[in-house]
């Protein structure tokens, strides 16, 4: 995976193309990120006890990490990174 959880990154396609944020989750198995403030969806909760109104959230889902690119802070453009070696 060329992107790790704090990276700054660009959407390059999609609906939020454009958008940048930061990487807050990582799935590997299925090869998708979640980038804050991107790919927001609302959420439904509904009553229960404790919160006896119910309420709707807003939440980041995750995007492919094909559509997104790491940020160069100098131009603001998407940049491509050599991988390297984890150990």
């Amino acid at each position: 995976m060329h992107v790790r959880k704090g990276d700054m990154v660009i959407v390059v396609a999609g609906n939020d193309k454009g958008r940048t944020g930061e990487v807050q989750s990582v799935n590997r198995e299925r090869n998708r990120v979640v980038v804050e403030g991107v790919n927001v969806r609302w959420k439904h909760r509904k009553a229960t006890q404790q919160n006896p109104q119910g309420e709707r959230l807003q939440l980041e889902c995750a995007v492919h990490a094909s559509n997104v690119m790491h940020l160069d802070p100098q131009t603001g453009k998407g940049v491509r990174r050599r991988a390297t070696q984890e150990n």
